[in-house]
């Protein structure tokens, strides 16, 4: 799922990882899957990505705010990598 977000440069939220082509996991406990993009001028330069013991446990709400936590990251942090 990682390695979609990136190639994507999209989020992706998977309800069941299980139906997920190609899903490597990280924990046998993993149900769902939550994966951002962190983008620095145009570029995906990493991911954040959570997992949950539960089925569907992410939705468009958790992505607002994951993505407003991505957005805290001060650019010259960034610069430096």
């Amino acid at each position: 799922v990682c390695g979609s977000s990136w190639a994507q440069a999209e989020t992706l939220i998977v309800p069941d990882v299980e139906a997920f082509p190609g899903h490597i996991a990280c924990s046998s406990f993993s149900k769902s899957e939550i994966v951002l993009p962190l983008l620095f001028n145009g570029e995906v330069i990493g991911v954040l990505d959570a997992d949950s013991e539960h089925y569907a446990h992410f939705d468009s709400t958790d992505q607002v705010y994951l993505e407003k936590i991505l957005q805290l990251i001060p650019k010259a942090s960034l610069e430096q990598l």
